[in-house]
């Protein structure tokens, strides 16, 4: 009797476990296993997996080449629910992969097969990818698209796709050549580094064609194909690449293409990879996304070892798809420039030594028609990005500012030779006319520019009326239509004794670019400010997968452009200007404008800018300016000049240029004329 209870709790565990099918099965084991090995498959590592009939490290080793083309990307595995029958189970394994922005999903079937107490995983390719036969890997390429254009107005192409030679050393070419001999020679030939390019042609394979330059096959080329094919190995290669038409048409605006180095690999988020082209400065590296567009990607499965020559002898097409995304191509980029006013620009610059620039733009639509930036610039977007100590032109901000106090272009103004502002002695530009000193009309002040009458309006034209007469005329504001980096000016809001006498003449921490310039004689010619727009569809690749932001336009320097111009005396960074007002508090209205506009012409008909009478078409109206800068005995000058001629709004700007008048404005008679 003393057993019976013990017998009793036996067969009680007995019919339980036979009625939950769970006890000695091996379900758990078997579990554990399949979820090992989705683990492992994840981290693309099954050497710590038991297999049935294969090494681990065989099976582990296999893995890694089937998927080499696939590094560094790994996937997402699980395991799903179990099915048995006896001693072996089977099981799905669901696979997420990440291509590009979109998910290849699949499942295979896995099996397990037990072993004494293991359950042991049966290996073959097909439990990685659905199909995979022993002997084939996975394959990954790229489908690029082409770049898209840069557009200019009424849709001409700026930058497109244009032909080009690749020149270098192809080394199977050699023959018995010395290859450092060759590579030497050509570097000569073409203008590189003879040294590195020998260096780079050593370090190469046998089979490799080692570039040294590209050239422009249209037709301006000096080295020609016999001076190439006469040094033994090199040769040219025929391409396209997207170009604008000359190699220095607007470059610092538009930027340039190349492949993309490793930085910007690392910096892309994975949006760019090694071989792929991406933008450089300017409106390419701002735009770089809706440009490119999007790769399309296609998965394949082939035999391992399969060359480029066995794909293309073979048809069908060895190779199997698995999944492929779709190659989205760039959208254009459509701008306002005007080929012809951009390239006329640089012409007049051509031979300008100092940075310089020349901005151009219609004031009845703000579009931007040309911003070139002189070879001075070495490269800097002067014309957009420069800021710089405006002098003269700014009094068309000081008249504003002194109409609204009640003054007219006939209000009679004092105009001595020279003021002295708290131990600080101002005086006029060298060659001042002495007719026009003493009581003269305001028009006159400002048709000759004289410094003195301007600062003796410094106690009735605070420097908070300065700043609004500024916006009043669309600088110193955000230019939300304007698509680009840009500097549009900063007038402080606050300033007191020499400083804010200095403000009257465009001096002190007054700062304009040409952009600003042009968009503030702009404004005098369409009545109303001007809101300047170079880019029109700058949100056309705003949804493209992996887009970039845009950066903010008119708010000074971005990662589109250099943080800083080259000649650091000359200018204040970007960072260091206050930030811009959103909007023009109170609008220059139609007869403001014409007041100016009337004063602008005095400049003309009886200033210092009576070279511009001659300028064919309807009248021009102008501003001169001059303003020191640096630490020089006597300073340097930038020279400036703005102008008004029908619908069209320049600004002209030297930094190191001497007088406005007598530097700047012959190059503005040459653009107006030649534009006429």
């Amino acid at each position: 009797m003393g057993n019976s209870p013990k017998l009793a709790l036996a067969l009680v565990g007995l019919v339980l476990c036979g009625s939950l099918a769970a006890c000695g099965d091996g379900r758990a084991g078997a579990q554990d296993a399949a979820n090992q090995l989705a683990t492992a498959v994840s981290a693309l590592d099954v050497g710590s997996v038991a297999f049935e009939g294969k090494d681990s490290g065989a099976a582990n080793d296999q893995l890694k080449e089937i998927f080499k083309g696939l590094d560094p990307d790994k996937p997402a595995v699980q395991a799903g629910d179990l099915a048995f029958d006896a001693d072996t189970a089977t099981f799905p394994l669901n696979y997420i992969w990440k291509v590009g922005a979109e998910e290849w999903k699949y499942t295979v079937s896995a099996q397990l097969k037990k072993s004494g107490d293991k359950w042991l995983t049966v290996w073959k390719p097909a439990i990685l990818v659905p199909d995979l036969a022993d002997g084939e890997v996975v394959t990954r390429a790229t489908q690029t698209p082409q770049r898209a254009d840069i557009l200019g107005a009424g849709d001409v192409p700026l930058v497109t796709y244009r032909p080009v030679v690749n020149v270098g050393i192809d080394k199977p070419a050699l023959g018995g050549a010395d290859p450092a001999d060759s590579a030497t020679k050509l570097a000569q030939l073409v203008g590189v580094d003879p040294a590195a390019y020998a260096q780079q042609v050593a370090a190469t394979g046998p089979e490799a064609f080692v570039p040294a330059i590209t050239l422009r096959e249209d037709g301006s080329r000096t080295v020609t194909d016999e001076q190439i094919s006469a040094i033994p190995g090199a040769r040219t290669i025929p391409d396209t690449l997207p170009l604008a038409p000359t190699r220095t048409f607007a470059r610092a605006l538009l930027g340039t293409v190349s492949e993309a180095n490793a930085e910007q690999i690392e910096k892309s988020g994975g949006a760019l990879k090694p071989g792929d082209t991406t933008g450089n400065g300017g409106l390419q590296q701002q735009y770089d996304a809706q440009l490119r567009g999007t790769d399309g990607i296609v998965i394949r499965a082939q035999k391992a070892g399969l060359t480029a020559a066995e794909i293309q002898a073979t048809s069908p097409d060895p190779r199997r798809v698995l999944f492929q995304t779709g190659m989205k191509p760039g959208t254009a980029l459509k701008t306002t420039l005007d080929p012809k006013l951009q390239q006329l620009a640089e012409d007049v610059l051509g031979n300008v030594g100092p940075a310089s620039a020349i901005v151009a733009l219609r004031p009845s639509s703000g579009a931007v028609l040309a911003a070139a930036s002189g070879p001075g610039s070495n490269g800097y977007d002067t014309a957009m990005l420069g800021q710089y100590a405006p002098g003269s032109i700014f009094k068309m901000v000081d008249s504003l500012a002194m109409f609204r106090n009640g003054m007219t272009p006939d209000s009679k103004v004092d105009c001595p030779p020279t003021l002295t502002v708290d131990g600080r002695t101002f005086k006029n530009a060298e060659g001042y006319p002495a007719s026009s000193l003493g009581s003269v009309t305001l028009r006159d002040a400002f048709a000759h520019s004289c410094n003195t009458a301007f600062i003796n309006a410094r106690d009735s034209v605070s420097q908070a009326q300065l700043e609004s007469a500024a916006t009043s005329l669309g600088v110193a504001v955000e230019a939300p239509a304007l698509g680009a980096a840009a500097f549009l000016g900063s007038v402080p809001g606050e300033a007191a004794g020499t400083e804010h006498a200095a403000s009257m003449i465009g001096q002190g921490k007054v700062l304009l670019s040409p952009l600003a310039a042009a968009i503030m004689a702009g404004s005098v010619a369409k009545g109303a400010p001007v809101a300047a727009q170079l880019v029109l569809n700058p949100n056309a690749g705003a949804t493209s997968p992996g887009a970039e932001s845009t950066p903010a336009a008119g708010t000074g320097a971005s990662d589109a452009a250099p943080a800083a111009p080259p000649s650091g005396d000359a200018t204040t960074s970007a960072a260091a200007a206050p930030a811009p007002a959103t909007a023009a508090g109170t609008p220059v209205t139609a007869a403001e404008a014409a007041s100016l506009a009337d004063m602008m012409r005095a400049v003309v008909t009886s200033g210092h800018a009576g070279f511009l009478a001659s300028v064919p078409g309807e009248p021009v109206g102008a501003k001169t300016g001059t303003a020191e800068f640096g630490n020089d005995t006597p300073p340097k000058t930038h020279a400036w000049i703005v102008a008004v001629h029908g619908d069209l709004a320049v600004a002209v700007f030297v930094e190191d240029g001497g007088l406005g008048a007598t530097t700047s404005g012959p190059l503005l008679k040459e653009f107006l004329t030649r534009a006429s």
